[in-house]
């Protein structure tokens, strides 16, 4: 009866040890997984809720200016920094553009843009517009068609085809 006490004790602290040993060894794991899952989460749920509609569009050939007004219709604001330093626009003409450089007074090509606010802030809030504008001698002449794209740092893009005035 005593023996198999003691080796009943033996067979609970053996469980008990390998139970210890094999969280100790999952639960790091798990807890890095937990992390990673929550940064995928947070990264598609700000794609999710980033959103913006180009609403009017105008091109001269004789200044080699593009205009483009965008709304943000997301839920997201998006920050100054991120348009300035993040964003890519290609602008020209639809089978001759090239990516542009944000960088007012560049000699060949560059672009600017102006949050037409209604908060005092440094974001594109939802419901603001953005104005863009394109200076390129890729824009051609009139009555083709001017191309851009506005691509966000997460990847969300819009682009349109429009008309170029002289």
């Amino acid at each position: 009866m005593s023996s198999e006490t003691i080796t009943t004790a033996i067979f609970l602290i053996t469980t008990v040890v390998a139970a210890s040993v094999l969280v100790m060894a999952i639960f790091p794991a798990i807890s890095s997984m937990t992390g990673t899952f929550a940064s995928t989460t947070h990264e598609s749920d700000v794609r999710i809720r980033t959103d913006f509609k180009i609403i009017a569009t105008y091109a001269s050939s004789g200044t080699q200016t593009a205009q483009i007004w965008m709304k943000n219709i997301g839920s997201e604001r998006i920050s100054s920094t991120s348009i300035r330093d993040f964003a890519t626009v290609l602008c020209g003409s639809p089978t001759n553009f090239r990516p542009i450089i944000y960088d007012p007074g560049t000699a060949d090509g560059y672009w600017t843009y102006t949050i037409i606010q209604t908060s005092d802030n440094s974001y594109w809030d939802p419901g603001e517009t953005l104005e863009v504008t394109c200076v390129t001698p890729k824009i051609p002449a009139s009555p083709n068609y001017a191309f851009f794209q506005f691509t966000l740092a997460n990847g969300i893009w819009r682009s349109t085809e429009f008309t170029v005035s002289p």
